[in-house]
């Protein structure tokens, strides 16, 4: 059932759907395409971080639980390059990147509520030509649906009348203790390379190596201080292989997607004060960890790097899996 949720500051009304199976109970909002909220049975706190208001989505939770794009992550210095012609994108980081596309980009747009049923529901945006600096009329639908056994599944799709770039991406924080921070957090990362980056978050040069670095997870281990990275994936096991897995207090998430890619940041930067989430008090940094299948970053530069490039026309497809299990 779709009902209202809050109103935007021009008046539009942002509307909210839940959605239950298996036990499982997650919550959608139109702002953003938003995954506001998600419980399993047994489990009384949230699993994602999200806030009660609109207001919370317009300030401090901004991509909380959002769709990201068209290109999710950082494309340097703003820039693209499509069939030989330069674009200029929103600079909304620092003035020099260009970060989940912009001040205008998915998760900033109320989409529409397009198809709902008890387990699923379809929103879809239209994102105009040149919006953020982007080429192209670009449709988008995201899908959140839950399996029988009360999974967590979301495809996200989009086509355009323009040759562009275009990787779009779930921008969900997870934290499965329900405590302040991911102290008790043991995370696995089935990768055996990732991306080192400069000081503005850019990837520099070809994947190197987790092993003897700090972006060693293929074993699980404690999150740590230092993580804001893609990790490399392999192809080959598409169209879904497992990528990553968290576990805290006996329960356990497991994540599939067909991406070449996933970021991992341990959301050392939120503080989300005055505004409170789920918990009743403000989230604090390392509340969370963002866990986005997605292309690599800065791909439009990189002409090394897997291509997200979509011709006019051409439908891309993204799926994930959120798969929670209790271990207690």
């Amino acid at each position: 059932m779709v009902e209202k949720f809050d109103v935007f500051l021009d008046g539009t009304l942002v509307h909210a759907c839940e959605l239950r199976a298996g036990g499982a109970v997650a919550r959608v909002l139109s702002w953003g395409a938003t995954l506001q909220d998600y419980r399993v049975a047994g489990i009384k706190h949230s699993l994602v971080l999200g806030g009660e208001t609109l207001d919370s989505y317009l300030g401090q939770m901004r991509y909380f639980g959002a769709i990201v794009g068209p290109v999710a992550n950082r494309i340097a210095k703003g820039r693209m390059q499509i069939n030989g012609k330069l674009f200029d994108l929103d600079k909304n980081e620092n003035g020099c990147t260009t970060l989940h596309s912009g001040c205008a980009g998915f998760s900033d747009r109320n989409w529409t509520f397009t198809q709902v049923s008890e387990d699923a529901c379809e929103l879809t945006l239209e994102h105009p030509d040149r919006l953020g600096g982007f080429p192209g009329n670009i449709v988008a639908t995201a899908v959140y649906r839950l399996t029988a056994s009360g999974t967590l599944e979301i495809e996200i799709t989009g086509r355009s009348d323009a040759d562009m770039y275009f990787s779009p991406a779930f921008h969900g924080y997870w934290n499965l203790s329900g405590q302040a921070d991911l102290s008790h957090h043991m995370l696995t990362v089935l990768a055996d390379t990732y991306l080192p980056v400069d000081a503005d978050q850019i990837p520099v040069g070809s994947p190197e190596r987790v092993a003897g670095t700090a972006f060693d997870y293929r074993q699980p281990r404690h999150v740590g201080a230092v993580l804001d990275h893609n990790f490399c994936l392999d192809a080959s096991n598409a169209p879904m292989q497992t990528v990553c897995r968290l576990e805290a207090s006996g329960i356990v998430l497991e994540v599939q997607t067909n991406q070449p890619g996933i970021q991992v940041y341990n959301g050392l930067h939120i503080d989300t004060a005055p505004v409170n989430g789920h918990l009743g008090t403000p989230y604090r940094p390392c509340a969370g960890l963002a866990i986005e299948p997605q292309f690599w970053p800065d791909t439009p530069n990189q002409p090394s790097f897997p291509s997200s490039f979509l011709k006019a026309g051409d439908t891309f497809v993204s799926r994930a899996r959120f798969v929670v299990s209790d271990l207690r």
